[in-house]
């Protein structure tokens, strides 16, 4: 008998692959970027599903990172798994390889996190099941997904959401040797 309470990572493991061809090259002759997004997207439906019984929806991308160019006629690996949960949302970690068949080269060319909130029929959030954590990996993952989402929510508050406090001299002088050059007409 299944427990619904929880559900363990490697219930929501999923990994596709999919075969590089000429059209989703870009202007540079590599893998446009949006075709790798499009398709991280794709598996972290997939796990967030997989774990939750329900339709799942990406509220957010964290640190999409493009490491190394992915070619034409690489076959590329998409790997992802549940890493934490909260009580509609799940963090779904993200591995993405290329291998070349050819040379028989694999080389790592992203990571990514992709935040998923599952709903209901109604377009309602639904609670999804606990994560239960089975090795020292899946421990140190879940908890490096609360540290990010504390970071993302200070950011958020410091200097996306808040304008209070907002201070234009403070700003000014952490440019100060940046590469920037600051000419600003006198606000109405």
């Amino acid at each position: 008998m299944k427990n619904f309470d929880y559900r363990t990572v490697s219930q929501s493991m999923v990994t596709i692959v999919e075969l590089m061809i000429p059209s989703y090259a870009n202007f540079g002759g590599k893998i446009h970027g949006g075709i790798l997004l499009s398709l991280m997207d794709k598996v972290a439906y997939a796990a967030a599903t997989k774990h939750s019984g329900a339709y799942c929806v990406t509220v957010s991308v964290d640190n999409v990172n493009f490491l190394q160019p992915v070619e034409v006629g690489d076959l590329v690996s998409l790997k992802a798994a549940v890493n934490y949960v909260g009580r509609s949302s799940m963090v779904v970690g993200i591995r993405v390889e290329a291998e070349n068949v050819k040379e028989g080269i694999v080389k790592h060319t992203n990571t990514s996190y992709f935040t998923m909130v599952a709903k209901d029929e109604n377009d309602n959030l639904i609670q999804v099941p606990k994560l239960k954590l089975e090795s020292p990996i899946e421990v140190r993952r879940y908890a490096s997904a609360i540290t990010r989402k504390k970071k993302n929510f200070e950011f958020r508050n410091d200097y996306v959401d808040s304008k209070i406090g907002f201070s234009l001299s403070d700003e000014i002088e952490k440019l100060k040797n940046e590469r920037c050059v600051i000419e600003m007409m006198n606000e109405m």
